[in-house]
């Protein structure tokens, strides 16, 4: 087996995990393995793919918790933020973006983590939801950053920790979906994307269902831990990435 293949099955098999435990962060957690050897052309449609037949799997886990009337606003401010993002791509520097994000990350999660409790955001309704939405489709339209914004927001709501993934993972998977139709007409799905597929779908779709099955183990409490443990190491994973790219451009 190769070299390649060995970090796609790595990448697959805990970026699964950790996606099937928390509902997102497949692509950031694989990133760490496949960008030392895989062109950056193949990645993208594989993170999409990855995790979304992960989020397709698990999905099952909150389906008694998904609610349309919550969900529509996000994905609907997302449909509108992800063509914006990739109009502004041209005018941003998405190293500065991550950089930025990721600092946010890994100052406010351990804040967040250690106070005693969290405020609960009740204002805004659904015209809050649909700008958190459209905040994230621009994200992901310039940097590919569509989780962090809507996760870290559902937790600042309090919500139940199945109904937070049941919206998060909703609007995920209609993201993705929309992503991988555009990437499908841009003909970046060739023979040798396809083949990677190939290699990395069974891995991620058996660690996603190992990460489902300690998540429903988790109380709200441990849950809202997890997320922001996974939040702020996201964080520092965009931060060192971004400031090691900036030092080796600079």
């Amino acid at each position: 087996m190769s070299h390649t293949a060995v970090l796609v099955l790595i990448g697959s098999a805990v970026g699964g995990f950790i996606s099937g435990l928390a509902g997102f962060a497949f692509g950031l957690v694989a990133m760490v393995f496949w960008a030392w050897t895989i062109k950056p052309q193949l990645i993208g449609p594989m993170l999409v793919v990855g995790s979304l037949s992960g989020q397709l799997l698990t999905i099952r886990t909150v389906r008694h918790s998904i609610r349309p009337a919550m969900v529509w606003p996000f994905i609907a401010g997302g449909v509108i933020g992800v063509p914006v993002g990739a109009s502004l791509l041209p005018y941003l520097d998405p190293l500065w973006l991550r950089m930025t994000v990721g600092a946010l990350l890994f100052v406010y999660c351990p804040l967040m983590l250690w106070s005693a409790s969290l405020p609960g955001i009740r204002w805004g309704g659904r015209k809050a939801d649909g700008a958190i939405g459209a905040v994230a489709g621009v994200l992901g339209g310039i940097a590919g950053l569509i989780g962090p914004v809507p996760t870290l927001w559902c937790i600042l709501r309090n919500w139940p920790k199945d109904v937070q993934r049941a919206v998060c993972q909703s609007f995920f998977i209609a993201m993705q979906s929309l992503t991988l139709v555009v990437y499908l007409f841009n003909g970046l799905l060739t023979g040798e994307v396809l083949r990677l597929f190939a290699l990395l779908l069974p891995t991620a779709l058996i660690s996603a269902g190992l990460g489902a099955r300690l998540y429903v183990r988790l109380s709200d409490l441990a849950f809202r831990r997890v997320l922001l443990i996974i939040l702020f190491f996201t964080g520092t994973l965009l931060l060192a990435s971004a400031l090691w790219q900036w030092w080796r451009t600079a």
